[in-house]
């Protein structure tokens, strides 16, 4: 390999336009697709296979209506003044103002629309109910209008028996029935006129009567409304019909007392069934209410003009109103703005009164927190290269590549966003390690061309000697870098790839730029590179002179058991906060005093409690099928009577109420250990008596699940890390004590690492101190992320320092002097290195945001623990202990494992029998 990129980097230095044309195609390229691109940044954590998100998936599918971001705004005076009735009344107006627009769900709208659609059930039922009481009086209706159709046949027929009887002059003897009817029209000639009479009104009560019938089967056949309405001119026509007192009574006695009195009553069953609805609704309504409040609400409704303002809360002591709001779609789903134009609209209507309107971090635009920061790193990095390399024009080229390398991994990041989930962190992370890589790759190379041409090589020659050799350390080192990266797909999540394949593609980036277009620029300086006056120096300077670096060398060496024991307890000891790290991610209490999401934090729970910035959404499913009002009030109280719980509230039902969702509201915070404890309380089974399956989710159980899952991955990712470690040390160094050695020492450095990024961010003594005001938790994916990179960046150390000292092994030096000597020609293109990447990741802890700041942390306190405690103090001391056994491999494996050739060996092989191996550039100076 190192034959291959001294080709390249000699190729690189003869064509320097046309390589430095390809990269500047690249560039413009990005720059292109930056600007023709829909850059999308997410603001939502997906997790797949979470208990959580498999919940909030489910309560989607089931509940579309509740699937939309939902955010909060706090109102209160600036002048900390109580909430004056005009207040509140603007307050309201302001909420119609933005429900009244096209993202925000309108919750009069909905609550009108809930209240017509309980009123339309409550109806429905209602008049089912009426109309099933209905049919069976109708039945009995039908009973006794049959009876009385047959009396009243029976009756026709004798009177026309009656009449024909008397046509013939045959005597006639009245029945008992007729002498009610006809009175004292007995008599023969009396009874010829009164029984005409009589029959003609029998036959219009039996064509009454059918057709009270026909009406009877038309009533039993229609629909509730309709029925009712059907029996109101029902009870008319028979109330008509029944002058005859017999015929009444044989009706009311065929038809029961109930159906009887109802057919008496004067009342109107519509009317009934009406005023039966508005009583059920006013009860379900308080219910309802009652229910959506909870079982222990804190605060009270804002009320104005006698009605409460839906989603809005007062604090008790009236300071503070809470406005929840839920806009229509997931905010990724929503055109750019949406809820930059929410909050200024609000703020535009509420500041003219005084009042400040502060918005939750789920409403506020995310970007990515890059600033002027980074100049801060670069500029730190420039002075470290120029005291390194002792020339501005030297100094300036590892910056520019570096820059070029940034602007074409951050810049491809963000123009492929529309196609993958970025967070704002992705670019950040991708940045951080594009710079401090970018640089210190250069560094490397640019110092060994420094070194070989003040050693007496042409710029042209030294270029292609460096990038062979130091380039090989630099490809290797990079792809270590990379492949630690790649590793964290197998934890399949999301956001997480993208971060690993963003950033590991910015490293791949800055060595691909490090072994071309580095060369290309200094074939454009030439010989420019190192003045003359440095090459007088270099061939005057007197090397008896003991530099600080071998002095270094020669106290860790003298006395190396006292380096390796200090150094392992030391770590030792700043590794023990890390037994209590917890994992967690960041909310709005975290952010900075003073700022929006912070504010909005503080007022949430100065008003409503601590877990009022963290609800958990419980969904819960039955067996049983649709729930009554005592069952949800039950489930409820159920809720509330577990520790850890300050309220719980209805918040919904699926359609086919199959499904119910209640937001319960902690007692503590969402970073809390508490929350978290309650998350679990609240998983297990039978804590709701008579739910089927209970699931918990909101933004705070994803947090903890994605943090339980990371935590979980770290052991084993470590575990494979160290293994890679072992495996790519022993090919590098044919060596069995410095792998181990050096991945012992890359576990400290974790161990070291985590302890104090726990103690600043994780604990409230050291954190204040440090700044920290809200101390809880360490960045959930930190751990993991930061394990790989450092792995990636200590191995670039050890390489650099390791090869230097096995070169002067290989040269004859005695195992200790060999360890001096290594040491003193590398340390100080590593301590500037070293410098440069603390510089660089050590600038991002002035940020506001706090997972860059704990990612800015980590990786800054990690470089400087590996390089300067680890490789520069420890490993020598090892080497200088283990002697000669440091180098020693056996036969066997020695015969089995690949040369890699990292430092280039063969180029000096090439050099020293100066045979041409198919490129002049490899030839030595004459």
């Amino acid at each position: 390999m190192s034959r291959l990129l001294a080709r390249l980097g000699a190729f690189s230095f003869r064509r320097p336009l046309l390589v430095l044309t390809v990269w500047l195609l690249v560039l413009v390229g990005t720059i292109g697709l930056v600007l023709t691109s829909d850059t999308r940044i997410e603001t939502s954590v997906k997790v797949d296979g979470t208990p959580a998100q498999e919940v909030l998936d489910e309560i989607q599918q089931e509940m579309p209506e509740a699937a939309g971001t939902q955010g909060s705004i706090a109102f209160n005076a600036a002048d900390g003044r109580v909430l004056s009735e005009d207040d509140r009344a603007l307050i309201a107006r302001t909420v119609r103002t933005v429900e009244s627009g096209d993202h925000v769900v309108d919750r009069m709208a909905m609550r009108a629309d809930q209240m017509a659609e309980l009123e339309s059930t409550i109806t429905d039922l209602a008049y089912e109910q009426a109309a099933e009481q209905m049919d069976e009086q109708l039945a009995q209706v039908e009973d006794g209008l049959s009876t009385l159709e047959a009396t009243l046949a029976d009756r026709h027929a004798t009177v026309v028996g009656q009449i024909a009887a008397l046509d013939q002059g045959a005597p006639v003897q009245p029945e008992p029935w007729q002498a009610e009817m006809m009175g004292s029209a007995q008599n023969p000639q009396s009874m010829l006129t009164a029984l005409p009479e009589l029959e003609t009104g029998l036959s219009s009560q039996m064509e009454q009567v059918g057709q009270m019938r026909t009406e009877v089967d038309a009533a039993q056949s229609a629909a509730p409304a309709e029925k009712l309405e059907q029996v109101s001119d029902l009870m008319a026509s028979l109330d008509g019909m029944t002058n005859d007192p017999e015929a009444a009574a044989l009706l009311h006695e065929a038809m029961g007392p109930d159906t009887a009195a109802m057919l008496a009553s004067s009342s109107d069953p519509i009317a009934e069934v009406d005023a039966a609805v508005r009583e059920r609704l006013e009860t379900m309504t308080a219910e309802l209410e009652n229910l959506q409040r909870g079982v222990a609400p804190t605060g009270e409704p804002l009320i104005v003009d006698g009605e409460a303002v839906p989603g809005v809360t007062v604090s008790d002591d009236g300071t503070i109103a809470v406005y929840s709001l839920q806009l229509t779609a997931q905010l990724d789903d929503l055109p750019s703005g949406t809820t930059e134009g929410i909050i200024s609209l609000v703020e535009s209507e509420v500041g003219s009164a005084g009042l400040v309107a502060s918005p939750s971090s789920s409403l506020l635009p995310i970007e990515p927190p890059i600033g002027g920061h980074e100049a801060v790193g670069v500029l730190v990095a420039a002075v470290v290269l120029v005291l390194t390399l002792g020339s501005l024009v030297a100094a300036g080229l590892p910056i520019l590549t570096a820059l070029v390398g940034v602007a074409i991994g951050v810049g491809g990041a963000f123009g492929l966003s529309e196609f993958y989930p970025m967070t704002s962190t992705t670019p950040v992370l991708a940045l951080m390690l594009g710079l401090a890589v970018g640089i210190d790759y250069a560094l490397f190379i640019l110092h060994k061309q420094r070194a070989l041409i003040l050693g007496g090589m042409s710029a042209r020659e030294a270029t292609s000697r460096a990038v062979g050799t130091s380039g090989s350390a630099v490809v290797f080192a990079g792809l270590t870098v990379v492949i630690a990266l790649l590793g964290l797909l197998i934890l399949d999540i999301t956001f997480v790839s993208t971060m690993a394949l963003a950033a590991a593609a910015t490293v791949t980036i800055a060595v691909l730029i490090s072994i071309t277009a580095l060369p290309a620029l200094l074939g454009l300086v030439g010989e420019r590179i190192v003045s003359l006056k440095h090459r007088g120096r270099a061939m005057i300077r007197d090397d008896s002179r003991p530099r600080a670096s071998r002095r270094w060398a020669q106290a860790t060496t003298a006395r190396p058991w006292i380096a390796v024991l200090g150094v392992t307890v030391a770590l030792g000891l700043l590794a023990v906060p890390a037994a209590d790290m917890r994992l967690g991610m960041p909310t709005g209490g975290a952010s900075p005093v003073g700022s929006p999401e912070r504010t909005n934090s503080d007022l949430t729970a100065q008003a409503l409690g601590e877990g009022a910035n963290g609800p958990l959404l419980v969904a819960v499913e039955r067996s049983g099928g649709d729930p009554d009002t005592h069952q949800l009030q039950a489930t409820l109280a159920g809720l509330t009577e577990i520790d850890g719980v300050a309220n719980a509230a209805l918040r919904g039902t699926s359609a086919d109420r199959s499904v119910e969702m209640y937001e319960v509201t902690p007692e503590s915070g969402p970073m809390s250990e508490e929350t978290e404890l309650l998350v679990n309380t609240l998983r297990e089974p039978g804590v709701i008596i008579g739910a089927e399956d209970v699931g918990v989710t909101g933004l705070t159980a994803i947090n903890i699940d994605l943090s339980e899952r990371l935590a979980d991955a770290i052991p084993v990712y470590l575990a494979v890390v160290a293994g890679l470690s072992l495996i790519v040390l022993t090919l590098v160094f044919r060596s069995l004590v410095i792998p181990i050695a050096a991945t012992a020492g890359f576990l400290l450095t974790i161990g070291a690492t985590f302890g104090l990024t726990t103690a600043v961010f994780g604990t409230a003594e050291l954190g204040r101190i440090a700044g920290v005001d809200q101390p809880g938790t360490v960045l959930s994916f930190l751990p993991i992320m930061a394990a790989g990179i450092l792995y990636g960046l200590a191995m670039d150390y050890q390489l650099f320092i390791g090869t230097s000292i096995r070169e002067a092994r290989v040269h004859g030096a005695a195992p200790r002097e060999s360890v001096i000597s290594g040491f003193t020609h590398s340390s100080r293109v590593v301590v500037a290195a070293a410098l440069i990447m603390v510089s660089v990741f050590g600038v991002f802890i002035l940020t506001d945001d706090m997972m860059v700041r704990q990612f800015g942390f980590a990786l800054a306190v990690g470089i400087l623990i590996d390089a300067f405690l680890v490789r520069m103090t420890l490993m020598p001391a090892v080497i200088s202990v283990a002697g000669r056994a440091a180098w020693w491999l056996p036969a066997w494996l020695d015969r089995i494992l690949p040369d890699l050739d990292v430092e280039g060996s063969t180029l000096d092989q090439d050099l020293e029998a100066n045979v041409p191996k198919g490129d002049s550039e490899l030839q030595p100076v004459r």
